[in-house]
């Protein structure tokens, strides 16, 4: 007899503590040394047996692994809104991406690399912070001048909608620099100008090095004028008849700080909308809007909007997400039978 068609019946035999197996009619090659001896009378290994009936076993595996799935719930969604840019957390209303947070802000954002910027008409803003509970961010104008560096003529402009809905902050002043004394908030309107913290225009040309260059004309301080932001989003810097100017921060605790110490820049004060964001965010979606209508939508992946909260339907509560869960539960259990049913019966 050929030997390789010895008959698998035969028992085999140790020899030498190791086990010799017979010539097998197995595809290809297996570890015969980890199968302990055994006699057609007994059960067959379970990986002898696997390898026997490989198409029957990949079967059973697909029938337990969809038996295991059928009892993990869908996924979290993936929502299409960033939710970060550099270092700094980009959440309601803020957003970097059309459709994304509330549209009273859209377009306000916008992120270069890592860096974060305020736009306006008048120029990019950088963005030192936000804070989410104080409800303010902090922007820095590159070409603003300050104490330390003179930039040429810039007005500060917002948009009609930013001035209302993300305006400057009570304590966020502005300084008019150099104006002439035919200036209006100098004659007119210097109700407009007030004094804050104790300091003056003399110090502030005198305490910052860019400044002190408007004394060189006249051996003199030129006038100036503290004011608040209302005063240069009517008047610009043309009419206010000033040649520069500067804002500064958190002045309630500059009393007693001299101009080079100051923290320069513009604090933006911002309402959060009720648009029931809240029941969104705890479904898994993120708030948005539709880039048409303007209406809220909450997001639920790239895909898929909805009109509340994250679901098939979009209005969907716990009950019917319950339901739907157990829908997917039974079709699984039921695909698993029928495949057991075919291959095992």
């Amino acid at each position: 007899m050929d030997p390789t068609s010895r008959p698998i019946s035969q028992k085999v035999t140790k020899i030498s503590g190791t086990v010799t197996p017979p010539r097998s009619p197995l595809p290809y090659p297996f570890p015969f040394h980890i199968i302990p001896t055994y006699t057609t009378t007994q059960s067959p290994p379970l990986l002898l047996n696997i390898m026997q009936h490989p198409l029957k076993h990949h079967l059973t595996l697909t029938l337990l692994a969809l038996i295991l799935l059928s009892h993990f719930p869908p996924a979290s969604p993936v929502t299409p809104c960033r939710t970060v840019c550099g270092t700094t957390a980009i959440n309601y209303p803020f957003s970097i991406d059309d459709g994304c947070g509330a549209p009273q802000y859209r377009s306000m954002l916008n992120c270069t690399g890592t860096e974060l910027f305020f736009m306006t008409t008048s120029g990019r803003y950088k963005v030192q912070s936000i804070d989410y509970n104080k409800q303010t961010m902090v922007v820095y104008d590159p070409a603003m001048s300050t104490c330390s560096i003179l930039q040429p003529h810039h007005d500060f402009v917002m948009t009609d909608v930013e001035s209302v809905v993300i305006p400057p902050s009570s304590d966020t002043v502005f300084a008019l620099l150099n104006c002439s004394i035919d200036s209006p908030v100098l004659n007119r309107y210097k109700n407009l100008c007030f004094n804050f913290s104790g300091h003056s225009c003399d110090e502030l040309y005198g305490g910052c090095n860019a400044f002190r260059v408007f004394r060189s004309f006249t051996n003199s301080s030129p006038p100036c004028c503290f004011t608040g932001y209302d005063t240069v989003k009517y008047m610009s810097m043309n009419i206010l008849d000033c040649s520069h100017y500067t804002s500064f921060i958190n002045v309630d605790g500059l009393k007693g700080i001299g101009p080079a110490d100051w923290v320069y820049g513009m604090k933006l004060s911002y309402a959060v909308p009720d648009t029931g964001c809240g029941r969104c965010t705890r479904s898994g979606g993120a708030c948005g809007y539709d880039t048409e209508a303007g209406v809220m939508m909450c997001l639920c992946s790239t895909s898929m909007n909805a009109t509340r909260e994250c679901g098939s339907n979009g209005d969907i509560g716990s009950g019917q997400k319950l339901a739907l869960r157990t829908k997917f539960h039974a079709f699984a259990l039921v695909v698993g039978a029928f495949i057991y049913f075919v291959i095992f019966i």
